[in-house]
């Protein structure tokens, strides 16, 4: 028999909410109206007067092949930090959740990182992998690799990709321990006890049963990619060396707030939420298909 909350006043449940609704409404829903709005005007160069351009944004987007390179380069990056943070992140929380000695101070210093933010996040690898400053990069050139990720693009793409992944991989190792937690002890002996090995007992039996888990960090993983990264290229990178590290939150910033190209700027702001929500109702259509709850 379920228990119902029974409220003495009919406007206490809505008294409760109301807060939660307020900031919903005045920090997401708000600001997406006001870039609609936005996007549908073009503004002089002072910022004194604005005109109705209707769709002349998006076509002017449409038209600049350095947007099309700014989306294919977001989905890349989003696509090797979501597989390389969720890969690193379930075998580190595999290792920790077997029984050794002073585990609880792996899963410790495992979970530390997601603390730091993003833009520290940028200024602490770029440290460690400046080319002349770098301690690592000291190393690289060691090993005979000509490591300048201010000059090489690809350099500098890949050490994006590195320090985004660092990041996300203590938020996914904290998920992936507890669902490898809360798969019963039983189901593992079973299949031990059916002849099933170690590699064999993990994609037949905790892989499938990881797949909620898997499902909902992946959607999360994208989404940090799309957006959250922006603090650690624009402390790491800029964008450069010339757009080779520009994505869409990126070039958001830069022509909105350093071009002076607002309504462009909403425009593009709008495209990347609607992308971000289609791409996240097509995982939900199709990938949660292959999900076992």
């Amino acid at each position: 028999m379920q228990k119902q909350a029974i409220f003495q006043s009919k406007l206490l449940p809505y008294a409760l909410v109301a807060p939660q609704l307020a900031i919903v409404l005045i920090f997401f829903y708000w600001p997406a109206l006001q870039a609609v709005i936005q996007s549908f005007l073009l503004q002089d160069a002072f910022g004194l007067s604005s005109t109705f351009v209707w769709f002349e944004n998006y076509i002017e987007l449409f038209k600049d092949p350095a947007y099309f390179e700014a989306i294919v380069r977001t989905f890349f990056f989003s696509f090797a930090i979501a597989v390389s943070s969720l890969s690193f992140a379930l075998l580190l929380a595999v290792m920790a959740d077997k029984p050794l000695r002073g585990s609880m101070l792996y899963r410790t210093l495992l979970i530390w990182p997601y603390a730091v933010a993003p833009p520290v996040v940028g200024v602490l690898w770029i440290f460690m992998l400046h080319p002349s400053l770098g301690v690592l990069s000291r190393y690289l050139r060691g090993m005979g690799v000509d490591w300048n990720p201010l000059l090489d693009g690809d350099q500098a793409a890949a050490l994006i990709i590195l320090a985004a992944a660092w990041k996300q991989i203590s938020y996914n190792f904290l998920f992936f321990l507890a669902g490898l937690q809360a798969i019963p002890k039983s189901v593992f002996e079973a299949a031990a006890i059916d002849g099933a090995r170690p590699m064999r007992r993990f994609w037949t039996v905790t892989f499938p049963l990881l797949s909620p888990t898997i499902f909902f960090l992946l959607v999360v993983n994208i989404v940090y990619a799309f957006f959250d990264t922006f603090g650690i290229i624009d402390t790491m990178t800029r964008g450069g060396p010339g757009t080779s590290t520009v994505t869409l939150v990126y070039k958001v910033y830069s022509d909105g707030l350093l071009g002076g190209n607002l309504g462009s700027s909403a425009a593009q702001s709008v495209i990347l939420m609607v992308m971000v929500i289609v791409l996240t109702g097509i995982q939900f259509r199709f990938v949660e298909r292959k999900v076992t709850y």
